[in-house]
């Protein structure tokens, strides 16, 4: 019988939090009285975060394991505990306790009501500093007018979604991951929960700006197409102002004879300044299409524990070593 619960957490160097995340997500699960099963994905973990899930695995039934043979990120790592979860309902959560596990039951109140996602909505965030508040209110700003308002503001990747819903994200087979965005676009009845974010639990945090920049660009690219157009009309404009200045200098030349040579120079840089802008945008939307045309695997899979029978994976987008 499948358990009405997967919870999914993917682990990178967390042996300083793997004990306590253990420990509350076993009280509040057990205390909903119903199937469950904890799904710790190790992604590449340099510490001891792997022996300490095998130990969890060898004390608990309800842990399963997946170790990768090397770091596939964050949103690769959910998206290998999406494929190996049996639940009816998958909660998603990070190892570092900031999003509280106590939430949940409040989440499969709602699924039980019958909506298909229940994401978490962060009403305050601890130990969060102003510079990240700060760029994250103005990212989803400008993703929202990118993309449109399908994304819900302050939310990150704690949600409980319906196997309707994971099925559907599961079989989308992009390599540069946007799993909020993802389940947004999956449609479906979707609804905020309201919940203060706590500070991290222990250890550092392994999303510094370097990832944070790169996971808004997966966002923006994989939802919107207005950068090509920006790029387009940008174009288009300094023509139109190029033309202007072409003419004043034409008649500054034969009205005052001036030496006005200046200018063509400052044209071409600002011209080619702007050309090159335009390229730039297009080169990383052709680097997405190029590491997509690779056909590489997601991620792979050194060894698992805790499963009683292989799971079924989508169909030629997953490879388990």
């Amino acid at each position: 019988m499948n358990p009405a619960y997967s919870v999914v957490v993917p682990c990178y160097n967390e042996e300083d939090c793997i004990a306590e995340t253990h420990r509350r997500l076993t009280a509040v699960m057990e205390g909903m009285g119903e199937p469950y099963e904890i799904l710790y994905v190790n992604d590449g973990s340099r510490d001891k975060t792997p022996q300490m899930l095998g130990e969890l695995a060898e004390k608990d039934k309800h842990v399963r394991v997946i170790h990768f043979a090397r770091n596939g990120g964050h949103q690769i790592a959910v998206s290998a505990g999406m494929d190996y979860a049996a639940g009816d309902a998958v909660i998603i959560i990070d190892a570092d306790l900031q999003d509280p596990p106590e939430v949940i039951p409040q989440m499969a109140a709602r699924w039980k009501a019958g909506v298909k996602v229940v994401y978490g909505q962060r009403r305050k965030r601890e130990g969060e500093s102003a510079f990240k508040l700060l760029t994250a209110k103005w990212y989803y700003r400008l993703l929202r007018k990118l993309a449109g308002d399908i994304f819900p503001r302050d939310t990150g990747d704690f949600r409980l979604a319906d196997r309707q819903v994971i099925d559907v994200v599961k079989n989308m087979p992009e390599h540069a991951r946007y799993l909020r965005g993802m389940f947004a676009w999956a449609g479906f009845k979707q609804e905020a929960l309201l919940y203060d974010r706590d500070k991290r639990f222990a250890g550092v945090t392994h999303y510094p700006l370097k990832k944070m920049l790169r996971l808004a660009s997966h966002g923006v690219m994989s939802f919107s197409e207005k950068p090509l157009l920006f790029a387009l009309w940008a174009g288009l404009g300094w023509l139109f102002v190029s033309a202007l200045l072409l003419l004043w200098l034409i008649i500054a030349l034969i009205a005052t004879g001036s030496a006005a040579h200046l200018v063509l120079p400052f044209l071409i840089t600002l011209s080619t300044g702007s050309l090159l802008v335009a390229l730039g945008i297009l080169g990383a939307y052709l680097a997405r299409v190029y590491d997509e045309a690779k056909g590489r695997p997601l991620y792979v899979v050194s060894h698992t524990l805790g499963f009683d029978k292989k799971p079924d994976l989508p169909p030629g987008t997953r490879v388990k070593a």
